[in-house]
């Protein structure tokens, strides 16, 4: 399983975002920043509670449409991209 955390802060709701890839499934994850851990980026946020998620598969013809519409939900277009191409480049994800 891939796994990774975008600590975006200010620029996105909650301010915390969780990719987990495992094989065809892709879960996108928002979670509130935990500031007992610290508030600057480099604090670790593995305990950050969730409070929404988005969860495809990367063979669905509208996971990419799905990923990015959660994201721009939440965050602004320029983060939004940066997490979408992640997803891209560690699975098969269609683009449709």
């Amino acid at each position: 399983m891939i796994t990774k955390t975008f600590k975006i802060g200010e620029y996105m709701k909650g301010g915390v975002c969780t990719v987990e890839i495992n094989g065809k499934d892709i879960a996108v994850i928002a979670k509130e920043w935990d500031f007992t851990a610290g508030t600057k980026r480099t604090s670790n946020q593995s305990k950050a509670k969730e409070f929404d998620r988005v969860e495809v598969k990367s063979d669905d013809y509208t996971a990419y449409r799905q990923i990015r519409e959660f994201l721009e939900d939440l965050t602004s277009h320029y983060f939004a991209e940066q997490i979408a191409d992640y997803i891209k480049q560690h699975t098969n994800l269609i683009m449709a």
